[in-house]
C-alpha cells in the first residue's frame, strides 16, 4: 500500500497494473482541506481513475466536491439532468420520483449508449476535464463501469494503426447517438448548441504531456480523409484495440462509492445489468481547462 506524505495521509492502493487506484482516510461529508485536494489532484494524475468507497453524500455535498476541481458542467438537454440539481447527471433507471422506468423511455434509450466506449463531454469544443460518479443505488447483476487507459493503449498500437490516425481527426457528434440507439433526435436548439466537432485523434495531456489515443465510439462517426463506412471500422478497430484486458480495470460497485475518472487519458463502458434492478447513478462532470492539445 502506497501513503501520501500529507500529515494525516491519504491512503491509495492499486486496484489494476496499469490504471486505477482505491483513496481512503478521506471523508466527502467534511469540507477538504487545500492539502488534501492536492494529494487526490496528484493520485488522480498517477491512476487516471480513483475509487473513494464508503461515501454516503447528498447531491449538493456531491457538487461541492466536485468544485475542488473545477467548474461542474451543466448538461445541454433537459432529459438526465436533474430538476432538483441542475449540476447532477442522472445515469439511472428510476424517475426523480423513484420509479423504475421502462427501456423504452426515451432517457433509457440514450442511456443505453454507455455500453459502448466512450468518454464524456468529447462533442464540446471543450471537452470535460473528469467525471465523478456517486452510486447511490448499485446493482448486482451487472452494471459494472470499466475504464481503459488511453496512455497505454495509444503507446502500445501496432506501427500500421499508428500510421492511420497520427496527424488526423476525428469527428464527435453529439447526434450519433441517435443513430446507433433509436433514442429521440436532439431538438433544433439541442443541435445549434451542440455541433459536431473535429478533434485530434492522438492527443497531449496538459498536466502530464503524455500523448493517448483519443476516441469516443459512441459520438464519433468521420475520420477526416476516409470515407464513413472506412471511418466506423477504424474506429471500432480502435475501441477493440482500447478494450484488451490488460488496459482495462473492472469496477464492481458497492453503495456509496464514488468513481473520480479523468475523462483527457482514458475510456469506459457499462456492462448490461438486469433492466428490472434499480441503478440509480449520479454524476458530475468537471469542464475542460481549453481546447484539445494536438500531438
Amino acid at each position: 500500500m502506497v501513503t501520501s506524505n500529507h500529515k494525516q495521509g491519504l491512503k491509495i492502493r492499486r486496484l489494476h497494473p496499469l490504471i486505477g487506484a482505491e483513496v481512503t482516510n478521506v471523508d466527502f461529508n467534511e469540507p477538504l482541506q487545500r492539502s488534501c485536494v492536492e494529494e487526490i489532484h496528484q493520485a488522480w494524475m498517477d491512476y487516471q481513475i480513483l475509487v473513494f468507497p464508503h461515501q454516503k453524500i447528498s447531491d449538493e455535498q456531491h457538487v461541492a466536491v466536485t468544485r475542488n476541481f473545477g467548474t461542474p458542467e451543466i448538461f445541454h438537454q433537459s432529459i438526465i439532468k436533474s430538476k432538483f440539481k441542475k449540476e447532477i447527471f442522472r445515469v439511472s433507471n428510476t424517475d426523480e420520483d423513484g420509479n423504475l422506468m421502462p427501456q423504452s423511455d426515451p432517457i433509457q434509450q440514450q442511456l443505453s449508449s454507455a455500453k459502448k466506449w466512450h468518454t464524456d463531454s468529447s462533442y464540446r469544443p471543450i471537452p470535460a476535464m473528469g467525471s465523478l460518479l456517486h452510486g447511490v443505488e448499485v446493482s448486482r447483476t451487472g452494471g459494472l463501469t470499466c475504464f481503459t487507459n488511453m496512455y497505454e493503449v495509444y503507446d502500445a498500437l501496432p506501427e500500421k494503426l499508428r500510421k492511420r490516425i497520427e496527424g488526423k481527426k476525428c469527428r464527435h457528434d453529439f447526434e450519433n447517438l441517435s443513430r446507433i440507439t433509436g433514442a429521440r433526435k436532439p431538438t433544433e436548439d439541442e443541435r445549434a448548441a451542440m455541433p459536431p466537432i473535429w478533434q485530434p485523434m492522438v492527443r497531449v495531456h496538459p498536466k502530464t504531456k503524455r500523448k493517448s489515443l483519443y476516441i469516443s465510439l459512441i459520438y464519433n462517426d468521420k475520420i477526416e480523409g476516409m470515407e464513413e463506412t472506412e471511418s466506423v471500422e477504424l474506429i471500432t478497430e480502435l475501441a477493440v484495440f482500447a478494450g484488451q484486458e490488460k488496459f482495462v480495470y473492472k469496477h464492481k460497485w458497492e453503495t456509496d462509492d464514488i468513481l473520480m475518472w479523468d475523462n483527457r487519458c482514458t475510456m469506459h463502458i457499462v456492462t448490461p445489468h438486469d433492466p428490472n434492478e434499480r441503478r440509480v447513478m449520479h454524476r458530475t462532470t468537471i469542464v475542460g481547462e481549453g481546447p484539445v492539445l494536438a500531438a
